[in-house]
């Protein structure tokens, strides 16, 4: 059982969010790495800004075809199978780019780890939002959305040591030993009950309906503004957290642990923000839930990227990063009360994922921007995607506390 009648959590429920959130958090940790170590990458590789902002936006292009491979293939096998497979395939080829000689190589092996990573955003979600009780859901999978953030904070603490004593090369090696942990939990995991019982009763040879994404109209009209929404997110988070570090040491002369220090600090306020959202959606709605926050992340980017003292910098850091990455977590619990269980995973990873190839565009972006306006003003137009994304919350009806097994069309 999930949950028991009452709305009470059971024990199940709680290790299926754990595991999760585990799982999640290997995948931030590997992205934020990437962003700590690309000066030094591109100083061994010979890389410029360009080619240095492009690793990310390949490896989240992987994700993409992660996203939909592994989505289809937690629909069709299980939600937790294809969890254990996913980070597996993520540890391998996270260990195999400290190995990388030239970019080209660098490359492949991040796109390959993307792969990995891009199966485990919407799986994980859908296992949270299908293990607890519907008024408490996007409590739930707010903390999967915490677990990327955890994740985060551990490379930015353990990124300047380790940069400074074993290299990048030392990074991506240890990005592979915490996955282990992901792997042993998930395996004391069984899947959903309400899952078992569905793919009891469907056909063997049932293949995944990609069609209901856009079966009519209106659903059509939901997928068109998730994938807006998540397009923003994900935009607005590599914009900000990859060339963060940098930004800091070129703007204000940072150290390197220094500015691992200002940019744990901006992920601790993701995680606080991470966690206010849950609440906040669970209790006054989906849509009032990412409208504040939305609102508060384009004033809080556009004042941060005015900043100039250490301290403001510190407290406005926090700020921006509570309402510009707290409604991560959102996410699970929004898609998951929009879509059936035949395609729910597939839902979750296809359209986060695809709204994580547009984000991929970020980096790259942030840094021609930088190169011609500066990294304070690169920042500070990403304000401008909150107002656009606060406009495509009309296309999303709010179906806070619905049954998991609700058409997208009720």
């Amino acid at each position: 059982m999930a949950s028991t009648d009452d709305g009470s959590v059971t024990a199940y429920g709680k290790k299926a969010v754990v595991a999760s959130s585990v799982g999640y958090a290997m995948d931030g940790f590997d992205l934020l790495i990437l962003g700590f170590a690309l000066s030094a990458i591109a100083g061994d590789l010979h890389l410029d800004h360009g080619q240095a902002g492009s690793l990310t936006t390949i490896t989240l292009f992987g994700a993409v075809l992660g996203g939909l491979l592994f989505g289809m293939l937690a629909d069709r096998i299980g939600r937790v199978r294809v969890l254990t497979y996913s980070v597996i395939l993520f540890a391998v080829f996270t260990g195999l780019t400290a190995l990388a000689d030239s970019y080209a190589e660098f490359a492949a092996y991040r796109f390959i780890a993307g792969i990995g990573i891009g199966g485990e955003f919407g799986v994980g979600m859908t296992l949270a939002a299908e293990a607890w009780p519907a008024a408490k859901r996007a409590r739930a999978t707010a903390w999967v959305g915490v677990g990327w953030q955890v994740g985060v904070l551990c490379a930015a603490l353990v990124s300047a040591p380790v940069l400074t004593r074993w290299g990048w090369q030392g990074l991506f090696l240890l990005g592979t030993f915490p996955a282990l942990v992901a792997v042993v939990l998930r395996s004391r995991l069984h899947e959903p009950e309400a899952f078992v019982k569905w793919r009891a009763a469907r056909p063997k040879t049932a293949k995944v309906p990609l069609n209901l994404l856009v079966a009519d109209l209106k659903t059509a009209r939901v997928s068109a503004g998730i994938l807006v929404l998540t397009s923003v997110q994900n935009f607005g988070y590599y914009g900000i957290m990859t060339w963060l570090p940098t930004y800091l040491a070129t703007q204000f002369g940072y150290s390197l642990t220094k500015s691992g220090v200002w940019t744990a600090v901006t992920v601790l306020g993701m995680i606080v923000g991470g966690l206010c959202f849950g609440q906040v959606a669970d209790r006054v709605g989906r849509r009032h839930a990412f409208w504040i926050f939305q609102a508060g992340a384009a004033v809080s980017l556009l004042v941060y990227s005015q900043l100039s003292s250490s301290a403001a910098l510190l407290i406005g850091g926090a700020v921006m990063g509570a309402f510009a990455n707290g409604m991560i977590g959102g996410y699970g619990a929004l898609i998951a009360e929009l879509y059936p269980i035949e395609i729910r995973a597939t839902a979750q990873n296809v359209l986060f994922n695809l709204g994580r190839a547009v984000g991929g565009f970020a980096p790259v972006c942030v840094a021609y921007v930088a190169d011609a306006t500066g990294f304070s003003t690169a920042i500070g137009l990403l304000t401008v995607i909150y107002l656009v994304d606060m406009v495509a919350m009309f296309l999303i009806p709010d179906r806070r506390g619905a049954a998991l097994d609700a058409s997208p069309s009720r």
